[in-house]
C-alpha cells in the first residue's frame, strides 16, 4: 500500500553537502550529498548516484544508487540495490533486489520483524515530538519609571 507523501515531509542532504553524525527522520529522505554516520528513518531512504554513505542505514525501505564504503543495511520492508550502485557492507531485509551492474561485496541475511525492532529500537525513529506551547507569561503591572530626586 503506497501512502502520499507531501513535498515538505521529504528531508533532503544535497549534492556537494557533507554531514557528520547521526541522521534521524520520521519521514522520507533523500541523500545525494556525503553521509559519514548512520541514516535512520521511518521511511523510504533514497540515495542518489552521486551520494556516499559511510555508517548504517535503518529503515523501512531504500532505493540505493551510490555508494556505501562502510556500513549495514537494517531494511523492515524493500532493499532497491540500483544500476551502478556500490555496496561494501552487509544487508539484512526482509526483500531484496538488485538490479543489473549493482556491486555488493558483503554478507547479506533475511531480517525478522523482531530483529528489526530491536535494531530501530531507538529513539531516532519514534514519531516527532511536537513543541510544546510557550508558557504564558504571569501578568504583571507596567515597570514605572523611577522617581527623580533632584
Amino acid at each position: 500500500m503506497e501512502t502520499n507523501t507531501n513535498l515538505n515531509d521529504v528531508s533532503r542532504l544535497s549534492e556537494g553537502t557533507v554531514f557528520k553524525g547521526e541522521i534521524v527522520t520520521p519521514n522520507d529522505i533523500r541523500i545525494d550529498g556525503q553521509v559519514e554516520g548512520s541514516i535512520k528513518s521511518k521511511g523510504r531512504i533514497v540515495v542518489g548516484e552521486n551520494a556516499k554513505v559511510n555508517g548504517d542505514i535503518i529503515c523501512t525501505n531504500a532505493d540505493f544508487s551510490g555508494t556505501m564504503s562502510k556500513g549495514t543495511f537494517y531494511v523492515q520492508e524493500t532493499l532497491s540495490l540500483k544500476p551502478g550502485s556500490s555496496v561494501d557492507g552487509d544487508l539484512r531485509y526482509k526483500r531484496l533486489q538488485v538490479d543489473l551492474d549493482a556491486k555488493f561485496n558483503g554478507n547479506c541475511r533475511v531480517l525478522s520483524e523482531k530483529e528489526f525492532e530491536q535494531v530501530a529500537k531507538t529513539d531516532a525513529v519514534k514519531a516527532p515530538v511536537q513543541p510544546k506551547p510557550a508558557p504564558k507569561a504571569e501578568e504583571e503591572a507596567p515597570a514605572q519609571a523611577p522617581e527623580n530626586n533632584e
